[in-house]
């Protein structure tokens, strides 16, 4: 037997749910059928949709949502999602979107396809975009920072006041190394990085 389901979610416990409830009652939706969680949008990973997905929703079923990011805030998330539902038959209505709320006689899921269709291409546009456009920004702020002359990556391992007469009873084989690491309490990558440095003249 095909069932309805509704989902709603809010990122933080203090927010309330009452809103995307009512809207999805109004679907006719019966209430215990309504899966909440009260967790970021950052990721997928919430006890509630997991249930939802994983465990209730089935082929020929049809998932109601208020808006396109109570799914997930992540946009290649949300493609990710969108082609899950299409390859299991799952029908997806997301009342913010009239177009995939409308009824049409069987024969014509045809139209529910393009629609889908386009969502995925239009999301995976989007996504595409934001990572280019934050590949940009990184490369830019590190261009600014070379350009002031700031050091990037890990800060540079310092030699410490002893180290000349440290590492010369080292290399005489006076102290072993683990004596001259905690004498200059140092641990032993940091060490060996310095004593190369210092073997390259740097």
């Amino acid at each position: 037997m095909k069932k309805i389901y509704g989902y709603a979610r809010v990122s933080t416990t203090e927010q309330n749910l009452d809103r995307q409830i009512e809207a999805l009652k109004q679907c006719e939706i019966d209430e215990r059928d309504i899966i909440t969680d009260k967790a970021s949008g950052k990721d997928l990973n919430r006890d509630g949709y997991q249930s939802l997905k994983n465990s209730l929703l089935r082929e020929g079923d049809t998932l109601i949502i208020k808006s396109l990011d109570r799914l997930s805030r992540n946009k290649c998330h949300i493609k990710e999602e969108l082609e899950y539902f299409k390859s299991n038959h799952i029908r997806l209505k997301v009342i913010d979107l009239p177009t995939t709320m409308i009824e049409l006689p069987e024969g014509q899921e045809w139209v529910f396809e393009m629609i889908n269709n386009i969502l995925i291409e239009v999301l995976s546009s989007i996504a595409e975009q934001e990572r280019l456009t934050i590949r940009q920004r990184q490369a830019e702020g590190i261009a600014v920072a070379k350009a002031k002359g700031k050091e990037l990556g890990r800060p540079k391992a310092e030699y410490p006041d002893n180290w000349e007469v440290v590492y010369n009873e080292w290399k005489d084989n006076k102290i072993t190394a683990k004596l001259a690491m905690e004498q200059m309490n140092m641990k032993r990558t940091t060490f060996y990085k310095l004593v190369k440095m210092y073997e390259e003249g740097r």
